[in-house]
């Protein structure tokens, strides 16, 4: 029985660290990813690690304008941030 709950608390805890679905859209229909980063940068953002995501996403990690350490996934189409996660 331990083994049981065991294996669901490692299951339900390797799904909350997954990264998300952004979007099923074609990649046709996506940011060209450079001109993406130059508006992320321009905005103050530096960015050590870009990259598109098995769920479709394009993840920065870097520093925001405030030099908070981040990890950003955005939406390739819209550049929206889908999740969010900010170290102090």
């Amino acid at each position: 029985m331990r083994t049981l709950i065991l294996l669901t608390l490692l299951l339900v805890s390797g799904l909350s660290l997954a990264s998300p679905q952004c979007t099923t859209a074609e990649k046709s229909t996506w940011q060209d990813p450079e001109k993406f980063q130059t508006q992320l940068k321009e905005q103050g953002y530096k960015i050590n690690k870009f990259k598109v995501t098995k769920g479709n996403c394009y993840e920065i990690y870097g520093f925001d304008k405030d030099g908070r350490k981040v990890e950003i996934y955005h939406d390739p189409v819209t550049g929206k941030a889908v999740k969010t996660e900010i170290e102090d």
